[in-house]
């Protein structure tokens, strides 16, 4: 099975090839400007942009498909495969979703629930318009999630782990009022149930370190990247290291992402964020982390179709070269997540890409193949 795309804008590791060619043959990009097509489909994407499929290390909008609204379920299979066409439509072709396990308080958050949604995303996977894979997030204050994890990760159900820590005073929640109206506002707990909740994390706190040194020792030898999440200081980022953490999710301030990348870790910052200019919960904007030049990936956290939008961006907002934001979404997360097959258009690698047009001055994936098959096509006017 032979493809060959022509007159594309192709966006190369550090550089942009204009009216060129890409061939791919057995799910694999096999040349640029080919000598021959012959044997070939042809297809003329007509100067748009051609990007390597993007890498999302973290979206949670998997939960939303699972549950619209609270204590109202979809069926996993169905779930998956919204999600799952979601990320077609936005060129996402390697997606990690995001699961929280979270004890038993928080509606699909139940660790045991959360593990069915992994399951569930696991045997959708041959069924996939996208590589859908798992990114387990687990709050080190849950003393039930340890083993469950465990088995997750025998199961190869789970591919990606970072940790979080919610407790308040700290992180995401810097007092106790904002977690308190996270909690009411997003999962509708009372005050009783509220200060339930606080109290098993704080007794919780005492073992959260030996189960996040347990668990990372497991992922590594698994092969798999661990995170650590909401980092609110260079002493943080120090105990994250020390456990092998590779990166670091949504740094809330410069202190934190410097930290970071003095110590090796990779940084994301999220695309929304980009998008709305602010951080929801008044943490650093994406866009400063970029400008000081310590964040390496952008994720879709909630958003998926903001990604596309972000890096098109940034090359407007930031002394960043449009090749350099494409990194953020493609060969940087690839890297972190130890998948040396994609995120860049060369010879050899996995033919997952995305054609790009303009309609209305809007940037939009039109097409994307994953593994060189056709995963997604949509045509405007004009673009």
């Amino acid at each position: 099975m032979k493809t060959c795309l022509t007159h594309a804008r192709v966006v190369l590791f550090d550089e942009i090839a204009y009216d060129a060619s890409v061939l791919i043959e057995d799910g694999v990009i096999t040349a640029i400007d080919p000598l021959s097509s012959a044997g070939s489909e042809v297809i003329d994407l007509q100067g748009k942009w051609l990007l390597p499929g993007m890498v999302d290390l973290h979206c949670d909008a998997l939960e939303k498909e699972v549950e619209p609204r609270p204590n109202v379920h979809f069926p996993l299979t169905f779930a998956c495969a919204q999600a799952d066409k979601r990320n077609a439509a936005a060129g996402i072709t390697t997606v990690y979703h995001a699961l929280s396990f979270a004890h038993d308080e928080l509606g699909v958050r139940n660790s045991h629930f959360a593990a069915e949604i992994a399951r569930a995303v696991h045997d959708w996977h041959p069924h996939g318009l996208v590589d859908n894979r798992v990114h387990c997030r687990y709050e080190i204050t849950d003393e039930t999630g340890l083993p469950i994890l465990k088995e997750l990760l025998a199961e190869q159900s789970m591919h990606l782990i970072s940790m979080m820590d919610h407790t308040p005073g700290q992180g995401q929640f810097k007092d106790m009022a904002a977690y308190r109206d996270y909690l009411t506002r997003t999962y509708k707990k009372t005050a009783d149930e509220v200060e339930v909740i606080v109290e098993r994390k704080i007794e919780a706190a005492s073992g959260a370190y030996a189960r996040m040194y347990e668990l990372a020792l497991a992922a590594h030898a698994a092969g798999i990247s661990v995170a650590s999440h909401d980092d609110d200081s260079a002493e943080r980022i120090t105990t994250m290291s020390g456990i092998g953490a590779d990166i670091s999710e949504f740094p809330i301030c410069l202190e934190a992402a410097r930290a970071a990348k003095a110590a090796g870790m990779s940084t994301i910052v999220g695309a929304p964020n980009i998008i709305r200019g602010k951080s929801q919960s008044g943490s650093m904007r994406a866009v400063d982390a970029i400008h000081e030049g310590v964040a390496d990936c952008l994720c879709a956290d909630y958003a998926p179709a903001t990604l596309i939008m972000a890096i098109m961006a940034l090359p407007g907002q930031t002394d960043l070269d449009l090749p350099s934001a494409v990194r953020l979404v493609t060969a940087n997360p690839a890297k972190a997540a130890k998948l040396e097959d994609r995120g860049v258009i060369e010879a050899g690698k996995r033919a997952d890409l995305i054609a790009v047009g303009e309609p209305g001055g809007l940037p939009q994936v039109t097409d994307a193949w994953v593994h060189g098959k056709p995963a997604y096509r949509a045509r405007y006017d004009h673009g």
